[in-house]
């Protein structure tokens, strides 16, 4: 999967503030990721994101 910095994706499950909308701080092995809701910030393997990648969010 192609994956940019800046892109806003949309996970799986949802946050504990309840939004899945997560955008691409950082992309390589590890990626970090902000939440749109409440900006909480956070570091996934590239494994773990592609696994619940559910679509891009235009």
């Amino acid at each position: 999967m192609d994956f940019k910095v800046g892109d806003v994706i949309k996970m799986k499950k949802p946050h504990p503030c309840g939004t899945n909308q997560w955008e691409l701080l950082r992309v390589g092995m590890d990626f970090r990721l902000k939440c749109q809701g409440c900006g909480h910030q956070v570091m996934l393997p590239r494994k773990q994101v592609e696994k619940n990648f559910r679509g891009k969010i235009e």
